[in-house]
This record gives structure tokens, sequence and C-alpha cells, in this order.
């Protein structure tokens, strides 16, 4: 099939005049640094214009970037399905089985946040607060009973997420429950920030072979790669959209490898007020932010 959007690769950003739009970076090589050239001031787009993300296309203009935004609002988000438990070692780190399907949880639209914006983090979700680097796909039309086969026909591209964590709420029973529960735990406002592009499949094929690192302030604590999926993209996407439609614009968060701060040893590393997380994946690029506890 034809590709769904007319760009290879989509930001949003705020211009130099003001107004937030949305771009194809101009770049070289199949592996620029966005966030790097955004941060000095040196990224350039051609401007792209549409009704959303997945219609935009180009008008002719070039701009240059004040600030580079994530790729997706909370409105062009109707859900956020996730999965748990998804690269065989992080399975193995947590004591679980090797799954024969897919672990599903969801995540609400307003979850969705900006690279290089402060992820706010309110006061029951800063005890035991942690990070998850994750390949994210971004659905770019409706799909229902889609074939492994034809999977990546429903792709718009990959963003580089955090699937930001609270492990108390996550794990524990007097505040989970009798069960392990995900969705409350990793669902306030921002918990996914998204960035810094998303990058179609005619760049990064089936999303698979790309190196993924996660640093806090800057100490490497991720470092895999996502051929290690246990159940890759085109797993995801036919196996979620079995009697259920997958709408257009919302997104599958892969999974994370280990390296997770509860995983640590001899104690968990958690999240403070002021750290940093970093997310690099390797064709995509880096998504950057500050935990900031509210009082």
């Amino acid at each position: 099939m034809a590709p769904l959007t007319s760009w290879k690769r989509l930001i949003r950003y705020v211009s130099k005049d003001g107004s937030i739009k949305y771009g194809e970076p101009v770049v070289s090589g199949d592996k620029p640094d966005i966030d790097a050239l955004a941060q000095s001031g040196k990224l350039k787009v051609k401007v792209l214009e549409g009704p959303s993300p997945f219609e935009a296309k180009e008008t002719g203009e070039e701009d240059e970037v004040k600030t580079l935004l994530g790729p997706l609002t909370a409105k062009d988000v109707p859900i956020v399905r996730c999965i748990g438990l998804n690269y065989k070692t992080h399975i193995l780190e947590t004591g679980f089985d090797l799954p024969k399907n897919p672990t599903l949880f969801t995540k609400p639209g307003p979850a969705v946040g900006d690279t290089r914006s402060p992820v706010p983090i309110p006061p029951l979700g800063q005890p035991k607060l942690d990070y998850e680097g994750e390949l994210t796909v971004v659905i770019g039309k409706d799909a229902k009973n889609v074939s492994k086969e034809n999977a990546l026909d429903y792709v718009a591209g990959y963003c580089t997420s955090n699937d930001v964590s609270c492990r108390d709420w996550q794990m524990e029973k007097d505040k989970a429950g009798m069960m392990p529960q995900f969705t409350f735990s990793k669902s306030f406002d921002n918990y996914l920030p998204l960035g810094p592009a998303i990058v179609s499949p005619e760049v990064l094929g089936d999303g698979s072979g790309l190196r993924l690192t996660t640093k806090v302030n800057g100490e490497l604590r991720q470092d895999s790669n996502t051929s290690e999926l246990w159940f890759g993209v085109r797993d995801l996407v036919a196996f979620l959209s079995q009697g259920q439609t997958l709408q257009r614009g919302s997104l599958i968060v892969t999974g994370t490898p280990d390296g997770v701060g509860l995983a640590m040893k001899p104690t968990p590393k958690f999240l403070k007020d002021g750290d940093e997380v970093e997310v690099e994946i390797e064709g995509i690029g880096k998504c950057v932010n500050v935990m900031e506890f509210e009082k």
C-alpha cells in the first residue's frame, strides 16, 4: 500500500513567531539528533499544514524551530494501549513466565506529554517513581481484524517514549489491591512524554533492530534493542485489532527492557524531584524530561 503520510518525519514545534506548527525536519543521514539540533537552535523544518498530523502536507515554506514539542497532543490520541512485560530480559528479571499472548493495560489521552517539558508528579506518585523507556507505535488509520502481513499498512510511525510509573500504586496491596494493577499507577497527566518526532515505517520498517537506551541524570540504566521484543510491532497490531478497532491516533506502547529502577540491586533506585530521564531510540531520537514533584 501507499504510505499513510506525506512525510517521513514529523515534529510539532513552536516557531520563532510563537505559533505552534508541524514540520518535517531538514536533516541528513538516517540517525539525525533532532533533539540536539533543537537545543542548539539549529533545527530547520519544511512547514507542514493539515487538520491533523496524519493529513499534514508541505506548504513549500521553511521555518526555524524555537522550541521542540512532542509530536502529538491529548486531542490527537483517543487511547493508549500499553504492553506489559514484552522484553525477555525484563520478563525474567521480574520473575514472570514468558507469555503466550501480550499483556495489555491502557492510559488515557491526557497522559500524553511533550519531550523537554517537566513531568508533573502528584504527591501520591512520588515515593516510588520509576521510568520505562519504550518504543511507541502510532496508528495512522482505523484498524480492525488486521493480519500480521498487513499490519504496517496501518502504522503512521514510531516515537520514543517514557512510560512513567508509580510502583507502589502498581504493586503494593494496600494501594493497588489484591492484584497488581497498571492503569491507575501509570495514567497521571503527562505520564507518557513522547518525542522527538514520529518517524515513518518508510524509514524504520517494522521498528525492529533499533538500540534503546535510558539514562537518569546521565547514568545509563537501560541498554537494549527492539529486536528483543517478545511480541513485535506486527504481532501487536494484529493481536490488538482482533474484534476491536484501533482508532487513528491511538498508540501502542510496546514495553520496556530490563534496567528499570525497581529492579536495581541491591536496592531499587527510584526517581527523585529534579531527576532528568533521557530515553533514546536509534533512528528516532531522544525524549528528555525532568521529574517535577508537585507540592
